[in-house]
């Protein structure tokens, strides 16, 4: 990936991505809604060796400018040959419990606005038959569970999305691979207390390089969360029901 949409470019795990891109030399195209952070990322990415960078102060939730945005990048860039979707929030679960509205928000941001955001980013690259697209989704997707059902249900629902993407953009030769981080130590998840499976931006950062080198199609990160996740799927419903997760 050399001329990339970075879609959520303050996001921990996108800056972190975004800086092992910059030391390759990519050219960037850095979409967020705060313009001092956004500033800030830029400067940091011109030191590090970025050939080329762009970017646009933009709220991701306001879906009628995602194809502005798309056809803004592609022109900057000259062409796009990747994207980095890393928009997302976590949500108050109990909030949510509470309030539709604040439910309706989390799967508006989770996985509205990204569909809307990759059925135009799909678009582009299946008539140019070429790209990779990555996505930050989520192990919560995996499984609901009382403690996030509502960010693992927009989650759930943003990697059966990317898997027919997948499905409908193969024999255009574009790959679509969806990331699915466990507990990372960002600031979206600065309140919950840490144990030894929270891993660091910058190592989920360095997975999503690995996978698209070796253009997987679904990677957990860090690995241990595939055995993880495994098991937790194939507990028997009646029993998982009953488990307090």
């Amino acid at each position: 990936m050399n001329r990339v949409l970075v879609l959520g470019a303050t996001s921990a795990i996108a800056q972190a991505t975004c800086r092992l891109l910059a030391e390759r030399g990519a050219r960037l195209y850095l979409v967020a809604r705060n313009r001092e952070r956004l500033e800030a990322v830029s400067r940091d990415l011109q030191t590090r060796g970025a050939a080329e960078l762009h970017t646009e102060v933009r709220d991701l939730d306001d879906v009628s400018f995602h194809e502005g945005i798309v056809q803004r990048a592609e022109r900057a860039l000259g062409g796009i040959d990747g994207v980095l979707l890393a928009h997302g929030v976590l949500g108050d679960q109990k909030e949510c419990e509470r309030s539709w509205h604040a439910a309706a928000k989390v799967l508006h941001t989770n996985f509205v606005g990204p569909a809307s955001l990759l059925t135009h980013v799909a678009n582009l690259l299946e008539s140019k038959g070429a790209g990779t697209i990555v996505v930050i989704s989520s192990v919560a997707g995996d499984r609901g569970r009382q403690s996030n059902y509502v960010y693992g249900a927009s989650k759930g629902g943003l990697t059966t999305w990317l898997q027919g993407l997948r499905n409908r953009l193969a024999p255009a030769g574009v790959r679509v691979i969806t990331v699915k981080p466990g507990f990372v130590d960002t600031p979206m998840t600065a309140h919950l207390p840490k144990n030894a499976l929270f891993a660091k931006p910058d190592a989920i950062a360095s997975g999503i390089m690995r996978a698209v080198a070796l253009k997987r199609n679904v990677v957990y990160l860090p690995l241990i969360w595939w055995p993880i996740m495994t098991i937790v799927r194939a507990v028997p419903e009646f029993l998982f029901k009953r488990l307090k997760l």
